[in-house]
């Protein structure tokens, strides 16, 4: 085999191992922030469209940790003091999917309105 060849034939089974590591390419979903503050979360009512998934990004601005918590929503995620954590959603249906903080049930609630 040719020397160049080789080279060539090297550096393209190299790149093509480094797009196969970052995995397949996906169109960005829409993003939406939730905020905990006061052991509350901002907005208490999150307007998404439905039908399409969804990446929530949940920021704690409190001191101390909350977790992210939804049956509807079958998901489950502990967010640190001062910390942020993503959740990707849906697609969901037309439909109020109700959430809490489990740390904080009596007041870190709200709902995803997927509309």
């Amino acid at each position: 085999m040719h020397p160049h060849r080789f080279r060539v034939t090297l550096l393209g089974a190299l790149a093509l191992a480094a797009c196969l590591a970052h995995g397949p390419a996906r169109s960005a979903e829409p993003e939406f922030t939730l905020v905990i503050r006061g052991h509350r979360f901002e907005p208490a009512e999150l307007r998404v469209p439905a039908q399409t998934r969804i990446r929530l990004v949940v920021r704690n601005d409190d001191a101390s940790a909350e977790e992210f918590e939804s049956h509807a929503l079958n998901r489950e995620k502990l967010i640190p003091a001062g910390g942020t954590a993503v959740i990707y959603l849906g697609p969901l249906k037309p439909g109020r999917y109700d959430f809490f903080g489990e740390f904080h049930p009596d007041s870190a609630r709200g709902a995803v309105l997927a509309q």
